[in-house]
């Protein structure tokens, strides 16, 4: 029993910075993209921040370490700001995962430069940065799925014509349910392992290049 208590705690302690950076950076990116293209909701809520305080959603966070689902502050935008609503929506829903994706690519840049420079690297700190490196390309992927209120789902509904994307819309009232049968079967590993490795790979190949 304790030692399972240790393990938790380790596991909190260790992959706290990673989730909590992977929060901070994927809300930052919505909210300052959706500055940059006129929408200036996200700086009157204090979403142009790197304060986790402002993108940090506590039950969110504990969920996430609980039952690996969780979620952080949604940044709100109103597309109707931008000068062009259905381009400028999926360049600010894409903002987020992309953010993820280059915070785990210079995370490993990070970690391969201090290896190489024999900086004494702790068992600990190297869990560190490897769950930050993790968290980020994991909140990636599933940012990127097409359900609803998904980053993901936001893209795909920009792309379908009118009608399609209106009744596409209706389905975030199920989002719920389409995330609880994911998160209850394999479904998810199918998606999240291959996709994990494949990124992490094309990763590392850019990195042995670079350095």
């Amino acid at each position: 029993m304790f030692d399972d208590i240790g393990g938790f705690l380790t596991n909190l302690v260790a992959g706290l910075p990673g989730i909590v950076i992977a929060m901070v950076i994927h809300e930052y990116s919505h909210a300052r993209v959706a500055d940059a293209l006129g929408d200036f909701t996200p700086r009157m809520q204090g979403r142009l921040t790197l304060n986790p305080a402002a993108h940090v959603d506590p039950l969110g966070l504990a969920m996430l370490f609980l039952v690996h689902f969780g979620w952080a502050k949604p940044v709100q935008i109103n597309p109707m700001n931008f000068s062009n609503p259905r381009r400028d929506d999926i360049l600010v829903s894409l903002a987020g995962p992309a953010s993820n994706l280059i915070t785990s690519f210079v995370a490993l840049i990070i970690l391969v430069l201090l290896a190489k420079l024999d900086f004494p690297l702790s068992e600990g700190l190297l869990v560190v940065f490897n769950l930050i490196i993790v968290y980020n390309i994991n909140f990636a992927i599933f940012n990127m799925l097409p359900i609803p209120p998904l980053d993901g789902s936001h893209i795909l509904r920009n792309l379908l014509p009118y009608e399609m994307a209106r009744a596409y819309a209706q389905l975030e009232r199920y989002s719920f349910i389409f995330l609880l049968i994911i998160l209850m079967t394999p479904v998810l590993s199918y998606i999240f392992v291959p996709l994990q490795r494949f990124i992490f790979s094309i990763f590392q190949g850019i990195v042995n290049i670079l350095l």
